[in-house]
């Protein structure tokens, strides 16, 4: 669980890289800038962690590139204490940033396997989001909505209706709709029947799957 001054300088170049793909959101660079992206892959992609792809992380399904998570945060508008839902933890990566931004997160993973690893993995990583569970994400997590916003980091055919049911009004859902290729989706809550869309281009994710496995 190293994190040196080589990675260090990796992280500012893909912060560089970032910038230049048009990520403007100074807070979440700086969180970008700061998490150990390397300890959330497998040890054999240590060197190709900062180089902006996506990578596989066991149980089909992969940690999201870093310009797909710089690009989701900041459409997300995160605030100090937002509380947010996650679904699909995944590697754990997302979340890490989400935290770093100060968000309470609450987060949601269907992937027993994965489930398990970012639960042993966030403590040591002094990463903590204030829920993790264990479940279904297109059902969301009813007990503890309505949330500030919402971020799924899964490709979807459709938005679930539980997830549009726990975003606070004045809340944002982001998620990525399609089967093969997404559009990247925003709906704000205008208020308890109307939301507000708005669609930013071509995003490739692992499916969201329903039941947990």
């Amino acid at each position: 669980m190293k994190d040196t001054a080589k990675h260090q300088g990796l992280r500012n170049q893909l912060v560089a890289l970032l910038k230049g793909k048009g990520i403007t959101d100074a807070s979440v660079l700086e969180a970008i800038g700061k998490i150990p992206r390397h300890l959330f892959l497998e040890s054999g992609f240590e060197n190709y962690a900062y180089q902006d792809k996506a990578f596989p992380i066991g149980a089909d399904q992969t940690i999201s590139q870093p310009y797909t998570v710089a690009f989701q945060s900041q459409l997300l508008e995160v605030k100090k204490e937002d509380k947010i839902l996650e679904i699909g933890t995944g590697s754990g990566y997302q979340t890490a940033v989400l935290c770093a931004l100060g968000a309470k997160v609450y987060s949601v993973e269907r992937q027993s396997e994965l489930f398990k690893k970012t639960s042993v993995l966030f403590p040591k990583l002094g990463v903590r989001p204030k829920h993790l569970s264990f479940g279904d994400g297109y059902k969301g997590l009813p007990l503890h909505a309505p949330f500030d916003s919402i971020i799924v980091t899964a490709g979807a055919p459709f938005i679930p209706k539980p997830l549009m049911a726990q975003l606070k009004i004045g809340g944002r859902l982001v998620i990525p709709l399609g089967e093969e290729v997404q559009i990247m989706t925003m709906l704000i809550r205008k208020n308890a029947t109307q939301f507000e869309k708005h669609e930013f281009g071509e995003f490739r994710f692992v499916p969201l799957l329903e039941d947990k496995n």
